[in-house]
């Protein structure tokens, strides 16, 4: 049997599990593990385009400004001149080496390129279909996105997706007037996280309708906390990745019971906390009203991933 060396992307909104999930598939050592190079604040040593916007959108009319750079990333080609030339700290320093250590294993060790970017959601039949990739999304409860990011109130700009036309045209162009009226209330962050959740994933659902399961597979956060080990040694056959004790004990310590159940707003990226009861506590965060906002919003949408017993 031919060894499987098709790129892999992790995806999903952000705040929905991507870094855990991307973690503990590169657990294994099989597959190296890249951080977001769509992120508008990416190093240019990990991946030298440029990136203006959050979520942006790469398809064929656009991808020449893309595929160049990509190609080198997940070919482990470290960029240390670029990375040098915009250190401006010592902890900025620390993290080139990092990166250029990782790039260097990875290109040395074989290891399959695992791109764990929540940015690159609406791109996903880009990298399917012109890097061969196969991809997981990650999928959370409305209400736990929302208030995961009420809790760190962190707004979103959605001037980034109307400011991009390709992204306009070809997912978001239903959404353009909900967009319009919320950039009045800027600080109405349940309302941007629920029309946000909205367009994520009509999008995913219309692609999943094209790529079949085996390069297209969406996980629900919830169920991954429920059964880690089981959920992880799905994806892990999917990818064609091997499963072994040392991956299971990973997972084992990423979600134990002793873990906090909930993040510090200080290690807002950590992945270890007890994962079971992270799965409600969206029910103590958010108001009734809050819950009937986002119920609103969302519900048409969810009823694809969430049943209404999935809101008790």
């Amino acid at each position: 049997m031919s060894r499987n060396l098709a790129p892999i992307l992790v995806t999903g909104a952000h705040r929905t599990g991507t870094t855990w999930v991307g973690k503990i598939l590169a657990a294994g050592g099989q597959a190296g593990y890249i951080s977001e190079p769509l992120n508008v604040l990416h190093r240019p040593g990990v991946f030298r385009a440029r990136v203006t916007r959050w979520y942006t959108y790469i398809c064929q009319d656009n991808d020449a400004d893309y595929l160049p750079a990509f190609r080198e990333t997940l070919a482990f080609r470290y960029h240390p001149w670029l990375e040098f030339v915009s250190l401006r700290s010592v902890h900025d320093a620390g993290r080139m080496g990092r990166d250029a250590f990782r790039f260097l294993r990875g290109r040395l060790g074989g290891q399959r390129p695992l791109l764990k970017d929540p940015f690159a959601i609406f791109s996903i039949p880009w990298f399917i279909d012109r890097l061969g990739s196969q991809v997981v999304v990650t999928i959370r409860h409305p209400a736990a996105f929302a208030s995961s990011l009420f809790r760190l109130d962190w707004p979103f700009q959605l001037e980034d997706l109307l400011a991009q036309p390709l992204l306009m045209r070809d997912w978001l162009s239903p959404y353009k007037g909900e967009i319009e009226a919320l950039q009045k209330t800027p600080d109405d962050i349940i309302g941007q996280t629920s029309l946000l959740w909205i367009m994520v994933y009509q999008a995913v659902a219309e692609m999943q309708k094209k790529y079949p399961a085996s390069l297209l597979r969406v996980v629900r956060h919830e169920d991954l906390s429920l059964d880690p080990v089981g959920g992880f040694h799905n994806l892990y056959t999917m990818l064609g990745l091997q499963f072994g004790s040392t991956v299971a004990e990973y997972i084992l310590k990423s979600s134990s019971a002793e873990n906090p159940q909930e993040l510090s707003k200080r290690q807002v990226h950590s992945t270890q906390l007890d994962s079971k009861a992270n799965i409600d506590n969206w029910k103590r965060r958010l108001s009734a009203e809050q819950v009937i906002q986002i119920r609103h919003y969302t519900e048409q949408a969810a009823k694809a991933y969430y049943p209404d017993i999935t809101w008790e």
